[in-house]
């Protein structure tokens, strides 16, 4: 079964630099382009659009490979949820 997250949700990822987290900003349940690659959604399988909290850079991933969080620091705030 795949791991399902809400818009909102603090998530981590592994990227090529390390872990990275940020939050989730929408999700996705339909075939999208972005970045000039295409991302296969559909309702049952959705990806996540994801905003890091260091660099603002935007991210697609799939529920498998995000792990939510219950606490996260940006630019010395840290909120627990």
């Amino acid at each position: 079964m795949t791991r399902s997250f809400n818009v909102g949700d603090d998530v981590t990822w592994n990227s090529e630099a390390g872990r990275v987290s940020g939050r989730i900003t929408r999700k996705l349940t339909s075939t999208i382009n972005f970045k000039g690659y295409k991302h296969h959604a559909t309702p049952d399988d959705p990806q996540y659009l994801i905003k890091s909290d260091k660099t603002d850079h935007i991210a697609i991933h799939k529920g498998p490979a995000l792990r939510k969080t219950t606490a996260r620091s940006k630019k010395g705030v840290t909120r627990k949820g």
